[in-house]
């Protein structure tokens, strides 16, 4: 247990912050899963739908420090991927 007052409102603080952290990350995943079903699914109009705002969340969040820069662009890449992969079965 904290002591000091600086490290009693250090441990409220990190309690909000890891709440606040813990609801994005969750809502960003379930972009992402979307965005996967949307390019198994093969509809070409939804799976760009889907791909362009989970690119948008994931530079959100990179730029929150939600997430590393890298491992977002790495995200978008394999998403790209997928992505461009689908719509060439189509």
């Amino acid at each position: 247990m904290p002591n000091s007052v600086s490290a009693k409102k250090s441990l409220r603080q990190n309690g909000k912050r890891r709440l606040r952290n813990r609801s994005q990350r969750t809502s960003l995943r379930n972009v992402l899963k979307k965005a996967r079903a949307a390019a198994a699914e093969g509809d070409a109009e939804a799976t760009e739908k889907a791909f362009r705002l989970a690119a948008k969340r994931l530079d959100q969040a990179a730029a929150k420090n939600l997430i590393h820069r890298n491992a977002a662009a790495r995200t978008k890449s394999r998403l790209a991927k997928l992505v461009q992969k689908s719509s060439a079965a189509d």
